[in-house]
């Protein structure tokens, strides 16, 4: 089905054409950068390399080694760690590829573990490294090793497989705590591969760091010291995100040799509707304006959507848009988290085929599984990172021919000034994965499965932790026992299964339709099903609309119905936050910056019906749910009371202002960490009385009296909390901390420059949920705290 290079060509210029032409009249590009082919730079294989491996590579049609292939080669040989920076599909996996399979032919007792974080990408990479052994005259045994492994067939894997490609969820519950079963592995480990190194941020990273330390700590056990192989999307610091996670020095690969195809990358910002309000159109419906040009001019699509919701509403607009009749039912398809995994993989073999012309994901496909080489890449909404922004639009492109990228920027301060300073994206190193293996939560839970697989010994680092307290503590809660030097796991309880690594609480909820036979469609974290799961929530699922009937908190199930509507639903929630600890504080000349320890608690208390197509807010509902509480980390800015009461504007809009404020706090904070708006919260408080603020949505439903209390006062002193939205906190507010002025100069650019005249999504808010006068009263508190 795919057609031939002429036309493809062809059909490419003319949508291009056509999106600049529309881009003139409507105002909407803000860049159109052009990256040029580039050649490839080349080195022969290495003379000591396998030769039956060089001939199995060459009949492939890899005649030669890109130079970074080369150079890890060579670090390899010289016993170093490697980590390999280099962009999507430029021979990453020969990286690793070439020395692990030249080490099983030159010594057959050799062994490797291949880890990527998703089930899908371990069996992309199988299908790899299959087609090069079918070429080789010796016998190399690969086995996938995860949770759809067949029990008969996991004997012949521990005992016979040279590589075994697993995930880090497999390897900390499935394969650590039985080491015992897997001696030949551990004995003879050479080399252990870790793929999509910049997917290991925050929690999971923190977490792999923990697994990495409990591998090493079983294969040390075993006599055998096994050398790391990381590779990595763009990210500022790949050496030092790197050595956290290993805890060794590492060697640093970074000059790409692949050659790469002409691109364009094409910034568009929806054009403004309302000046005075600040209304752009919505970016959902550009996106899917955009989109639909290229799919019609026959080039194949992929869409990428901020969140799962959004990901459904652009599948069912597409699907409106090309499946107008049975005989083009498939051509649009939605690609998220929650699918099964036989739809995933159904969707990925279509697009490979080029059976699907158009696919909308949420970041589940921004990772290297093999779709195929796709024409365009879609961006709805920037992705809060460079390095992911760059990932994205590395999925469409082949090493030849054309192809493009658009980032179609919502109305929020980040896209908006990520889109209206192109300069900035193209120039700007991406930015840091942060990671803090050391938080208390996932330390104690992994020295917990530590001590499971083998005890410890007295003065026993892990990593590079003193064990001795937390064992104790360990000791006291009945777990483990202290004998003559040695510490023993001596409970009942297998700690691997309490630990999900994706998160800090290992609680997921299953989605059940019962419209005809109950049968399970997905499943939803715990975090998300507060404000996606609660009763009377429109759930969508691959274009489909369900209606939650109920919520059972107890049985982690959520039941639904299908139903068809113009609405979906977006949860109220409120945060309350108590200080607990002050780490560290700066006094700025009219402000002070802290950090410390907050106790947040959020309670999803209603929620808003939004219609489709015109995004108008067509009803709303009241709720009641548990609260989600937790301790972690938090940034918070202290405004003195005094330079408040010196605002000339009322008790209301002062709080308005200051809820502008922390909006912007909250979009401009990601611009400087690797991180989702999502991974961190923000919240309003009182440093006086402690309480929180309720945002305005929330206040306008209080009674006179309940509102009462929350008023700009003489003795109202506002802290604006920036807090990380995991237990333990993973390192975002610190960073934050460290920033001083810098943050706080951002959002007086990002709201001077948004030529709204009352306030908007692009600065402080819509005018709706801001209030008025919020953007002034905003501006005016950041020019004061700035003033020298």
């Amino acid at each position: 089905m795919k057609e031939d290079t002429t036309a493809r060509s062809t059909h490419f210029q003319e949508a291009l054409e056509e999106l600049k032409k529309h881009g003139v009249r409507e105002d909407t590009l803000r860049a159109v950068e052009h990256i040029p082919a580039r050649e490839g730079r080349y080195q022969d294989y290495p003379q000591e390399a396998h030769p039956n491996l060089v001939q199995a590579l060459q009949e492939k049609g890899f005649s030669r080694l890109y130079t970074h292939q080369r150079q890890t080669w060579e670090l390899l040989r010289q016993g170093k760690n490697a980590v390999v920076v280099t962009p999507t599909a430029s021979g990453k996996t020969l990286c690793y590829n070439l020395p692990v399979l030249d080490s099983i032919l030159s010594n057959p007792s050799s062994r490797s573990i291949y880890m990527f974080p998703t089930k899908a990408l371990s069996q992309d990479q199988r299908a790899e490294l299959d087609d090069t052994i079918k070429k080789l005259p010796d016998e190399i045994r690969i086995f996938t090793y995860d949770g759809d492994t067949p029990q008969d067939a996991r004997k012949a894997i521990r005992s016979r497989g040279h590589i075994v490609i697993t995930n880090p969820d497999m390897l900390h519950s499935g394969i650590l705590p039985h080491h015992t079963k897997w001696i030949k592995l551990f004995e003879n480990l050479q080399y252990i591969v870790i793929d999509e190194l910049h997917n290991y941020r925050g929690i999971f990273g923190s977490h792999l760091a923990n697994v990495l330390r409990r591998l090493k700590r079983i294969a040390r056990f075993y006599g055998s010291e096994p050398r790391f192989i990381l590779c990595t999307a763009t990210i500022a610091n790949p050496k030092e995100v790197a050595e956290r996670i290993i805890e060794e020095p590492v060697s640093l690969v970074d000059d790409n040799g692949a050659p790469s195809g002409e691109k364009f990358f094409i910034f568009y910002n929806p054009p403004v509707v309302n000046k005075y309000l600040g209304i752009r159109r919505s970016y959902v419906k550009e996106a899917r304006r955009v989109a639909s040009l290229f799919i019609r001019h026959d080039l194949q699509t992929i869409v990428f959507a901020q969140s799962r919701l959004i990901t459904e509403v652009l599948v069912t607009y597409l699907k409106d848009d090309f499946e107008k009749n049975v005989t083009q039912k498939g051509r649009i398809r939605g690609y998220r988290g929650g699918y099964l995994p036989q739809k995933r993989r159904e969707i990925e073999r279509e697009l490979r085929s080029g059976e699907i012309r158009g696919v909308i994901s949420t970041n589940a496909l921004e990772l290297g599984i093999d779709i195929g080489s796709l024409d365009v890449a879609v961006l709805a909404g920037y992705p809060g990172t460079i390095a992911s922004t760059w990932q994205r639009a590395g999925r469409a492109g082949r090493k030849t021919g054309q192809s493009a990228a658009v980032l179609v920027a919502s109305s929020s301060p980040l896209n908006q000034f990520i889109v209206n300073h192109p300069d900035y994206f193209f120039s700007k190193n991406p930015e840091k994965a942060l990671i803090n293996p050391d938080n208390l939560s996932i330390l104690v839970s992994h020295i917990e499965c530590a001590a499971f697989e083998l005890p410890f010994v007295d003065g026993e680092k892990f990593g590079t932790v003193d064990t001795a307290e937390i064992l104790s503590f360990l000791e006291d809660e009945k777990l483990v026992h202290h004998s003559q030097d040695k510490w023993y796991w001596t409970s009942d309880v297998y700690p691997a299964d309490g630990v999900n690594l994706r998160s800090i609480s290992s609680d997921n909820f299953v989605v059940v339709d019962t419209t005809e036979k109950s049968r399970v469609i997905a499943e939803v974290d715990f975090s998300s099903a507060l404000t996606t799961l609660h009763p009377k929530a429109i759930y969508l699922c691959e274009g489909e609309q369900y209606i939650v009937e109920d919520l059972d908190f107890d049985q982690r199930r959520a039941y639904v119905r299908r139903t068809d509507i113009d609405y979906y639903t977006d949860a109220i929630d409120y945060t309350k936050i108590k200080i607990l600890d002050e780490f560290d504080r700066r006094n700025l000349k009219n402000c002070a910056l802290q950090h410390g320890e907050v106790h947040v608690a959020t309670q999803v208390v209603g929620f808003k019906k939004i219609k489709f197509h015109t995004m108008e807010n067509v009803g709303a509902g009241d709720l009641s749910l548990p609260q989600n509480e937790m301790h972690t980390t938090a940034y918070w800015l202290t405004i003195p009371s005094d330079l408040l009461l010196s605002l000339p504007f009322s008790s209301e809009q002062k709080i308005n202002g200051l809820f502008g404020l922390t909006y912007c706090l909250h979009h401009v904070s990601p611009l400087f960490m690797m991180c989702d708006l999502h991974d961190i919260g923000v919240s309003l408080g009182d440093n006086a009385t402690g309480k929180s603020i309720p945002p305005r949505d929330i206040r306008q439903r209080m009674s006179d009296r309940e509102e009462m209390m929350f008023t700009a006062d003489e003795a109202f002193e506002p802290n604006l909390f920036v807090y990380d939205n995991f237990p333990g906190g993973i390192g975002l507010s610190p960073s934050l901390f460290e920033l001083e002025k810098q943050l706080l100069e951002q959002c007086l650019r990002t709201i001077r420059e948004c030529p709204c005249q009352g306030g908007c999504p692009s600065c402080v808010g819509p005018t709706k949920s801001s209030g008025q006068m919020a953007k002034d009263v905003a501006l005016q508190i950041l020019q004061e705290l700035l003033t020298n």
